[in-house]
């Protein structure tokens, strides 16, 4: 891939304003590298504060036929009116918002910043419930996986981001896939490698200090060509390890944040299906770290089903506490390595399947991933053989980049023998015709373990059972 060249400016007056931010530049100059300072416009806040350009990308809230609601008003404490005052002031000055001309609109409420002061929130509750949704996929997790391979350094970078708003704000339903879309457009050129945007969350991995100087320089050009800007005071530069997404990423593994896994611990018994989501929506961001983990939350997601009562049983409480326990134990997970070799091993039950994904290095056999599904209505009828059969296409489909970035074939384990035979077996039903046509794009080989699948060694993390 090609990177632009570097260019530095001998000095900032270009860049800068220095009347206006006479304090922050010294500040800058400090927290961002040398190597960086001819972009020391990309972290400007007085740039940040001015009303962005028109986009390609612009919000356009479509209604579902429905008229807009008016919503009520909130009361306000002494210290939030005076607070709102100021935030009126301030973004009318922008031009982020403009006096009401319209015949609705939404209530304001406040949440305390972790740093101290307030935070204005717009309860959008009304208008997002009569609003047609777009749907922009949101990259998940595991696509970062196969990518961070020989990534040895780190840089991180968060976005800066009755009245009518002229800036988008966040808390519309459509605000954060119209903010992928544009960040997405703007980094195609090289999204993955070596950048990965999750909303205003950048992060750039290089495998070495002279390359990785090029990508976060190519990163702030980008920024500065489309004036978008960042907030130094949430940057990183040049770290051996980071964390993005409530995820630690270094150079040779992956775990979980550890502030993320407190709040698991400290979290209620759920009291209805709106709390219960909520609980399982945390959860399952961190289920790549769980083993058979939709088989211990089968009871939970059971509660979930339409036209059920909710009634919190003791198999419900048993597994929610099994979960918060899981995340206490979970284990360090290492990166894809194309070299080495590659193990699958899956189980199925007569509700759900799961897998592991590891591979071997010199101290022996290490957890990648950990992947687990409900089977569907249909699955659940299949015979024992078909539901192993079902497993292992089900992994390799989850891990499909990973395999075929594979220097070799890997190994797939598994505790049914018939298993090893069934590309040469005759006589097959429907769904094993479509599964035979779907595995030869892959190279491994099958191999039988009776009995259940052993402990998973992992000189990283102690044990895991699979």
């Amino acid at each position: 891939m090609d990177l632009p060249p570097l260019s530095f400016n001998s000095s900032l007056e270009q860049q800068w304003d220095e009347e206006k931010e006479p304090e922050d530049i010294e500040t800058l100059l400090k927290v961002v590298p040398p190597a960086y300072h001819n972009y020391l416009d990309v972290f400007s806040k007085v740039k940040a504060e001015k009303l962005p350009p028109h986009r390609a990308c612009d919000l356009h809230i479509e209604l579902e036929g429905l008229l807009p609601p008016v919503g009520v008003i909130y009361s306000l404490s002494k210290n939030e009116s005076e607070t709102l005052r100021a935030y009126i002031s301030e973004n009318l000055e922008k031009g982020f918002i403009t006096p009401r001309s319209s015949s609705t609109g939404a209530p304001v409420l406040f949440v305390k910043k972790k740093e101290g002061g307030l935070h204005l929130c717009v309860d959008y509750c009304k208008l997002n419930a009569v609003t047609r949704k777009k749907r922009y996929p949101v990259p998940p997790m595991k696509q970062l996986l196969p990518v961070l391979n020989g990534a040895t350094i780190f840089s991180k970078m968060d976005l800066c981001g009755s009245y009518e708003y002229l800036a988008m704000p966040f808390g519309l339903t459509n605000a954060p896939a119209s903010f992928q879309n544009l960040v997405n457009d703007i980094f195609a050129y090289f999204l993955d490698i070596p950048v990965v945007v999750y909303l205003d969350n950048i992060m750039v991995f290089s495998s070495s200090q002279g390359e990785h100087v090029k990508h976060v320089a190519s990163v702030l050009q980008r920024l500065r060509d489309d004036n978008l800007f960042a907030k130094a005071s949430k940057c990183v530069f040049h770290a051996s390890s980071v964390e993005y997404l409530g995820y630690v990423f270094s150079s040779e593994v992956l775990k979980i944040y550890s502030s993320k896994v407190q709040p698991i611990l400290n979290w209620p018994k759920p009291k209805n299906i709106k709390a219960l989501q909520s609980f399982l929506g945390f959860a399952n961001f961190y289920c790549c770290f769980i083993r058979k983990y939709s088989q211990k939350i089968s009871a939970l997601t059971c509660l979930l089903k339409k036209d059920s009562p909710f009634i919190y049983n003791e198999e419900a409480f048993g597994q929610f506490q099994i979960i918060k326990e899981a995340f206490t134990t979970a284990p360090i997970l290492c990166h894809f390595n194309p070299p080495l070799p590659t193990i699958v091993e899956t189980d199925a039950s007569d509700y759900t399947l799961g897998a592991v994904l590891s591979q071997v290095n010199d101290s022996g056999k290490h957890p990648l991933a950990f992947d687990s599904c409900k089977l569907l209505p249909d699955e659940l009828n299949y015979e024992i053989h078909d539901k192993e059969l079902l497993g292992i296409v089900w992994a390799i489909k989850c891990w499909r980049a990973f395999v075929l970035s594979l220097s070799d074939s890997f190994e797939v384990f598994t505790d049914n023998s018939s298993l090893q035979y069934f590309m040469s077996s005759k006589g097959r039903t429907l769904h094993q015709a479509c599964w035979a046509e779907f595995l030869p794009e892959f190279h491994f080989s099958i191999t039988y373990r009776p009995g259940r699948l052993p402990t998973l060694p992992d000189a990283l993390s102690g044990q895991e059972n699979v």
